[in-house]
């Protein structure tokens, strides 16, 4: 008999996302409270959407990280508002940011831009980047909108913890990580790299920003109406031959789902968010519990061995996503979610007028037994074959996303 799920670290009991790895951000300007809903990423406002990148194993602690990083030693204060002590600073932080601590440790010219372990060249000048609002935010950082070179790219500012070492290497070493999975990712599909740096106070990672924001953004925005279904192909395709690029180099993203799924002006889907990704050979080492419930593959959620396939189920999950327009499991909490896939064998219920080739790769991505699924590039392959049935089959090839119960099936 399988093993209930063990729900350690859970913050809460209500009907948010539970966040696991106690990574997790908010939207600003939505109350003082650290949201805990869509575990490990960063929660984008609707004015624009771009990398979501989560903070794995960062402590939850209280809403005092700001509080922290503002009585740090190495910025000085001036009329009850903090500034960048230095005024030959190349770089910029706009006028709206003046009291923003994390910026300014960035931006501080009194302290030197530290490299890349490993990746000197990928690190930036700050001279060339221009600092925006801070639209999502966490318990150690921020994201932010600015320009590099004149580009738009998403700025995630890290925290450093000044009293805590042992979290500090930690959070070093997730930093590292990231670095080196963006900087070593090549794909039209995965998110671009632009680079990133270090200060005594904080860590900054730059990518492209993505204006569409981000799949779950999208589908919740055409809720009630129909969606057309070449677009769900077409996107899904996206995200498989990314993550058959992914899966290629013996690599696992780990938390994919809708969320950290991006969406560029073609309409083009990029996958980010790689912090809790691994090799795929350090599995015995991974937090049992990265990602997010209801997309979670059962194997993780009941803390036994896994391989790449757990990106497979997750992937079933966010092709159901595309073709309904659903959350999934709507009618559940993220924890009774988990316990109904792992103890009752439930799933997400197929449209009756779901393509069968649709309905066929669904089923065998998130079988329970890992080898039933396919790899990436066989679901590559069965979405070539459904996109061409639509081209030349299907008239007028729309679901609706607005079926009167979110239902599920055993």
């Amino acid at each position: 008999m399988l093993e209930g799920p063990k729900f350690t670290g859970i913050i809460g009991m209500n009907n948010n996302e539970y966040d696991l790895s106690q990574g997790f951000y908010h939207k600003l300007g939505e109350g003082s409270n650290m949201s805990i809903e869509s575990y490990g990423s960063l929660q984008t406002s609707n004015g624009g959407g771009s990398v979501a990148m989560s903070v794995d194993n960062s402590s939850v602690g209280s809403n005092d990280s700001h509080t922290r990083i503002l009585n740090h030693q190495g910025l000085r204060r001036v009329n009850n508002n903090y500034s960048v002590a230095a005024s030959n600073n190349r770089g910029r932080v706009s006028h709206g940011l003046s009291d923003d601590a994390l910026a300014q440790a960035l931006m501080d010219s009194r302290y030197p831009t530290l490299g890349l372990e490993n990746f000197e060249e990928w690190t930036i000048d700050l001279g060339k980047l221009n600092m925006g609002e801070a639209f999502a935010q966490g318990a150690f950082g921020k994201l932010y909108k600015g320009t590099y070179n004149g580009e738009d790219v998403a700025i995630k500012i890290l925290e450093r913890p000044e009293n805590d070492l042992e979290k500090a290497q930690l959070m070093e070493q997730q930093f590292q990580q990231e670095v080196m999975m963006l900087a070593t990712l090549k794909h039209t599909n995965i998110v671009r790299f632009i680079g990133g740096c270090r200060k005594p106070m904080v860590w900054c990672i730059v990518t492209e920003y993505a204006k569409g924001g981000s799949v779950r953004q999208f589908l919740t925005k055409r809720q009630n109406r129909q969606v057309p279904l070449k677009l769900a192909i077409k996107q899904a395709l996206d995200v498989a031959r990314g993550m058959a690029y992914v899966h290629g180099l013996g690599l696992i993203h780990r938390d994919l789902k809708s969320d950290n799924l991006l969406i560029f002006a073609d309409k083009s889907i990029k996958i980010a968010d790689f912090g809790v990704a691994r090799i795929e050979v350090q599995t015995e080492g991974m937090t049992p519990e990265t990602g997010t419930y209801r997309w979670m593959a059962p194997e993780m959620i009941q803390h036994r061995p896994y391989t790449q396939k757990v990106d497979v189920y997750s992937f079933g999950i966010v092709l159901w996503e595309l073709i309904t327009g659903m959350l999934p499991f709507q009618n559940m909490t993220a924890v009774q979610a988990a316990f109904a896939v792992v103890n009752k064998g439930v799933r997400p219920i197929i449209p009756n007028d779901c393509l069968p080739v649709l309905s066929e790769i669904m089923t065998r991505c998130w079988d329970a037994n890992p080898d039933v699924r396919p790899p990436f590039t066989e679901v590559v392959r069965m979405l070539e074959n459904a996109e061409t049935e639509i081209m030349t089959t299907v008239r007028k090839a729309r679901f609706r996303c607005c079926m009167a119960q979110p239902m599920t099936a055993e």
